[in-house]
C-alpha cells in the first residue's frame, strides 16, 4: 500500500490518493458518486440529499438516515401534509394520490429502510439488527432523484414550455394556453 498526494488544478485543495497494486482509490476530497442535484431543487433538501451521497461509501446506514431526513422534509415543505410522523405523513400523500404510482410504490421503502438505520430493529427470525445495505441505501437515493424530478424539475420545464408556447401564440394573435 502507498499514498500519492497533491493540489487540484481547479480548487487549489489537497488531493490524495490510496496506491496498492497499480489501482489507486481517492481519498480526500470526498465527491458524491451520483450526478449532480439539479438546479431547481431547494437548497435545505440538496444539501441533506448531497451528504447523503457523500457518506454512502462510508456508511449505508449514515446515508439511508439522511435520505429518511429529506423525505420528511420535502413531504412538509411541498407534499403539503400536516406535520406528524413519518408513516402518517406519507400515508396522507399515498391517500390524496399526489404522486405518480411509481413514485408512491417506492415512497415508503424510504421510511422503512431509515427506520432501520435510526432503530435498532431486530430480526424476529435471528434475532439480530437488521442492517441497511449498500444497495438499499443507494435506492433511496434513487427514489429521491425522481421525487425531486416530480416536484421542482419537471414543473419547472413545463412552465418554459408552456410561456414558449403562449409566447409563439402571441405573436401570431391568438389566446394563451388555457
Amino acid at each position: 500500500w502507498g499514498a500519492k498526494d497533491g493540489i487540484c488544478p481547479n480548487c487549489e485543495k489537497a488531493v490524495i490518493f490510496l496506491l496498492n497494486g497499480g489501482r489507486e482509490w481517492l481519498i480526500r476530497p470526498k465527491v458524491p458518486s451520483r450526478s449532480p442535484v439539479p438546479a431547481q431543487v431547494p437548497t435545505a433538501l440538496a444539501e441533506d440529499y448531497k451528504e447523503a451521497c457523500l457518506v454512502l461509501a462510508d456508511s449505508s446506514k449514515a446515508s439511508a438516515a439522511l435520505s429518511r431526513r429529506c423525505l420528511q422534509n420535502l413531504l412538509r415543505e411541498f407534499g403539503n401534509v400536516k406535520p406528524s410522523d413519518l408513516a402518517k405523513e406519507i400515508q396522507e400523500v399515498l391517500d390524496a394520490r399526489r404522486l405518480p404510482s411509481h413514485l408512491a410504490d417506492a415512497v415508503d421503502s424510504v421510511r422503512h429502510i431509515g427506520n432501520f438505520a435510526a432503530h435498532p430493529i431486530k430480526s424476529q427470525q435471528t434475532g439480530q439488527i437488521v442492517e441497511v445495505e449498500p444497495g438499499e441505501a443507494e435506492w433511496l437515493l434513487d427514489v429521491l432523484e425522481s421525487l425531486f424530478d416530480f416536484y421542482f424539475v419537471q414543473p419547472e420545464l413545463l412552465k418554459k414550455k408552456r410561456e414558449a408556447l403562449n409566447q409563439k401564440l402571441a405573436d401570431a394573435g391568438k389566446p394563451p394556453m388555457k
